[in-house]
This record gives structure tokens, C-alpha cells and sequence, in this order.
């Protein structure tokens, strides 16, 4: 970017900050200043200034091992986006449904950029372990949920996904372009996604759309189990059944407490 005389323009405070806390991931979630300088590319009085007023404010916090943490201040703004507080409220009790009835890993996640955003969790004590977490991300088209979003996103979205190119996780993971389309077709088709082993090898995925009264994917909720000796023909309307009833109590959800 440029000023109005055409030189080149330096990163607002925002912004500055903005990358600071995009610094921290899960892979990542301690880093020491000369870190945060590092990834942010930032000068290290400058690191130190927007670190040290992050840490007053409580967005960051000092780790035991002598460097920086996310902060709960953090935590307590990002719960009051609707996706985390709203959206889990309505769904959850029909979460906890599809796990009684199955007793194996149930999710939900939104679209947030060109990815799955995991609001909610239930996990089952015996069922096989998967790589999503509450607050973490993975990619649309080798998991269920996220090829329910991807299917009912709008066509500059999926183009989008199409060219930045389709990563294999698995020797499953769909990365030929037809098939993915073919596949978001089936799911409108359907109102099923399955992702199996595209993700990780030995899991299968179902989802189904939560879908607004415009008939807009507000979420996804999927369940996830081992793929060896998965009874799909059970699982499936159960999935279904779940997200429907999700459904509907989304489309009467008070407008003034958001989702």
C-alpha cells in the first residue's frame, strides 16, 4: 500500500498486532520474543512494545518456560463471536443426541476463510482419535464437514479452493478437481458428506448441513468413527436426523441473541 504521495505505506498498529497474535498457533503456542520478531518480521523494540501492551492487556500471557502465551482475555472475547457461543447453544443438545445414539466423536464446525472452523466438540472415551480440536482448522476438501461448507458456499468460494490446488493428507484424499465437484454435488443432492480417510488414514467421516431458513449452510456437524467396519447405512440418518433437528431450532432462534 501507498500514501496519498506514493510512498510506500508502513503496517498500521492493527495490523502490527494482528500479526503478532497470528504468530501463535497450535503448533506454536509458546513463542520467546526473538520469535515473534522473527515470524512477525517485525523489529525487536517493536516486538517488545506490542508484546509487553498485549501482556498488560491480558491477550497474552508469560509462560513458565520464560516466553509468551495466548491469554484468556483472548478467550473470553473470542466467545462472544455468535459461531462460539450461539451457534453451539442451539446445536449441542442435538450433538449430545447423535452421541448417546453412537457413542463416537461428534463435531461442529462453520466456514471461516477457505477452511473448517471447529466450534464444538463432544468426544467419545473409546473412540478413535482425529486431528480437529475446539478452535483449530483444517481444510474443506478432505474432511466431512468441510465438504458440506464447500458444497453449499458460494461458486467464487469453491473456484477459489479449486486454484490454490488440493493437498493429499492421505493416499484417499481426493485432489482431482472433477471428483471433488462431483462429490459437492452429491452432497447437495444428499444433504451427506463422507470423508473417508481422506483426512487420516483409518477414520471415516458423515456430515450434514445445518441450514438456515434461506437454505444456507450456517454449520456442519459430522461424526467421525473408525472407517473398518463402520455401519454407514446407520450412521447416515442419524447424522442427518441430528443436523435437521439443529435445524430447525436455528430457524427459531431469537435474531437478537445471534447465531
Amino acid at each position: 500500500m501507498v500514501d496519498d504521495n506514493g510512498k510506500p505505506r508502513g503496517r498500521s498498529v492493527t495490523s502490527k498486532v494482528m500479526t503478532v497474535l497470528a504468530a501463535f498457533t497450535p503448533a506454536r503456542p509458546v513463542l520467546s520474543l526473538n520469535e515473534v520478531a522473527k515470524l512477525t518480521d517485525l523489529p525487536l523494540s517493536t516486538a517488545y512494545r506490542l508484546v509487553s501492551e498485549l501482556v498488560d492487556g491480558g491477550a497474552l500471557e508469560r509462560a513458565d518456560s520464560g516466553g509468551y502465551c495466548v491469554g484468556l482475555r483472548l478467550w473470553e472475547i473470542g466467545s462472544l463471536a455468535p459461531a462460539s457461543a450461539a451457534l453451539p447453544h442451539v446445536a449441542v443438545p442435538f450433538m449430545q443426541d447423535l452421541y448417546e445414539a453412537t457413542h463416537e466423536n461428534v463435531q461442529l464446525a462453520v466456514l471461516e476463510g477457505r477452511e473448517a472452523l471447529y466450534v464444538e466438540k463432544i468426544l467419545g472415551h473409546r473412540s478413535v482419535t482425529v486431528k480437529s480440536r475446539r478452535g483449530g482448522r483444517l481444510p474443506l476438501h478432505a474432511t466431512g464437514v468441510g465438504k458440506v461448507l464447500l458444497a453449499y458456499a458460494p461458486q467464487q468460494l469453491i473456484d477459489e479452493v479449486l486454484a490454490a490446488g488440493l493437498k493429499r493428507y492421505t493416499p484417499h484424499t481426493i485432489i482431482a478437481p472433477g471428483l471433488l465437484l462431483d462429490a459437492l454435488a452429491e452432497v447437495r443432492r444428499t444433504g451427506i458428506a463422507y470423508a473417508r480417510e481422506e483426512m487420516t488414514v483409518g477414520t471415516l467421516s458423515v456430515a450434514a448441513p445445518l441450514l438456515d431458513s434461506n437454505g444456507n449452510a450456517v454449520a456442519a456437524m459430522s461424526i467421525v468413527v473408525r472407517s473398518t467396519g463402520a455401519d454407514v447405512e446407520r450412521l447416515a440418518p442419524a447424522v442427518r436426523t441430528a443436523a435437521l433437528s439443529a435445524s430447525r431450532r436455528l430457524r427459531s432462534w431469537p435474531h437478537d441473541q445471534g447465531v
